[in-house]
């Protein structure tokens, strides 16, 4: 199969790319780019006013398949990723039952070929059940093509145990994804604890909850040599163990998601929005300006959704009682280029750093780029797109986004997996 994608912007900063220019595709694979890229035969696009990106990837997903496909399954998430302007993500294990042995590894990747043309990546559970207590199948987990280990949702409670599974981790040279959560803590806590906890009436949960397990993590990723990438990431003092942790040269990356980055803690109300509750809880306003400066510093490596959908009779129980989680997938990529990209606290280039290359160098990916000889994964967007958030018109089973009634400018309207399109003219193929 032969395509010519013409008169875009190409952005790419791993091949120092920024111009207009044609994408030449061949058999999957792009053949060139430039001006004068051409095809002697094959189809031919005019996507004039565009910018084309290398792929991006979202390396934080809940996909909800085995086990619960009433939220999401491989291929409805697939959509929302196409939809989202993703080529590529990475689904967490906790599932149900949780992805702790080879064959539910192999049942995901199996599956997801025929679900859906998103590239779907799978990490295992760190341990058994997600329990904490032993650690599950890494090996055999890894052998079928895991290609990170987390217990997120949880987070290993046992210093021990993680720091055993992380001895595992670096013999296979793959990265622990950590969900930093101190579970004694947090206890019942559901919002950040502080002034808008005490007014709602409703249990805090401390930010120190989170930063002494990313201290802990550090300790042990330089204790063991095991890459340790820090999941959502939400506070200031948390950004500054992981600043610190890279000043000393030690194997610790992090994530941040768009809710962290663009909502705080006062954006809940007593309308009490459950749509608002997630794990770990909006915190303050300072702290979104410390994730907002730490990304654009690159000491946050990357943009990730976090992605969790709800059924709708699960978020319309009493806020205590909803379970936590806010969709992501299909609006990222526009809430960071209405809220970053277009005021300009962050170029394109840096964009695609944090959203395309970064997530695959963590995890020890193949990289894509607009160069000659890649895989033809390619998102691109239409910089001027205007669109509201809504609660309907979702790729995703669920609508239980915390962005809902927000107008965004800038939207993905094309990706290409493979040189095929998974979204064309903004329509999920």
């Amino acid at each position: 199969m032969a395509l010519l994608l013409e008169n875009l912007r190409c952005i790419d900063p791993s091949v120092d790319l920024d111009m207009l220019a044609n994408i030449a595709i061949k058999d999957g694979k792009i053949v060139s780019v430039g001006p004068d890229a051409a095809i002697e035969k094959g189809e031919r696009r005019d996507l004039s006013g565009k910018i084309a990106l290398p792929g991006l990837m979202d390396m934080h997903v809940h996909l909800r398949d085995p086990g619960q496909e009433y939220k999401e399954d491989l291929t409805s998430g697939g959509n929302a990723a196409a939809r989202g302007g993703f080529t590529t993500v990475l689904a967490m294990p906790n599932t149900s039952p949780v992805i702790s042995d080879g064959s539910q590894v192999s049942y995901v990747i199996n599956r997801a070929q025929n679900a859906t043309k998103t590239r779907i990546y799978v990490a295992g559970a760190l341990t058994r059940g997600l329990k904490g207590q032993s650690l599950a199948e890494m090996g055999d987990m890894y052998q079928n093509g895991a290609v990170a280990f987390t217990d997120d949702g949880r987070g290993v409670q046992d210093s021990g145990i993680l720091r055993l599974a992380m001895d595992y981790c670096r013999q296979f040279n793959v990265p622990v994804l950590s969900h930093c959560q101190d579970e004694s803590l947090v206890g019942k806590g559901v919002v950040n604890e502080g002034v808008v906890s005490t007014r709602l009436g409703l249990a805090g949960w401390p930010a120190v909850a989170e930063e002494l397990p990313i201290a802990r993590d550090i300790a042990l990723a330089e204790l063991t040599g095991c890459a340790v990438h820090i999941q959502h990431i939400s506070t200031a003092k948390g950004v500054n163990l992981v600043r610190a942790a890279k000043e000393r040269g030690l194997p610790v990356t992090c994530e941040v998601t768009p809710h962290h980055l663009f909502l705080d803690e006062n954006s809940l109300d007593t309308n009490y929005q459950t749509s608002l509750k997630m794990n770990p809880p909006l915190r303050t306003k300072a702290d979104t300006e410390a994730l907002q400066t730490a990304l654009i510093e690159g000491v946050i490596d990357c943009v990730a959704s976090d992605h969790a959908p709800h059924a709708a009779h699960e978020k319309e129980l009493e806020f205590e009682l909803a379970p936590f989680g806010t969709t992501g997938l299909e609006t990222a990529l526009s809430l960071v280029l209405d809220r970053m990209v277009r005021p300009g606290l962050l170029s394109y280039q840096l964009l695609i750093s944090r959203m395309a290359h970064a997530p695959r160098s963590i995890l020890g990916l193949e990289p894509v780029s607009l160069a000659a000889g890649s895989i033809a994964d390619i998102t691109i967007i239409d910089p001027n797109e205007l669109w509201m958030v809504g609660n309907e018109g979702w790729q995703s089973k669920s609508a239980n986004s915390a962005f809902a009634g927000t107008e965004l400018c800038g939207r993905a309207t094309d990706v290409y997996v493979g040189g095929y399109a998974s979204l064309q003219n903004g329509e999920v193929l």
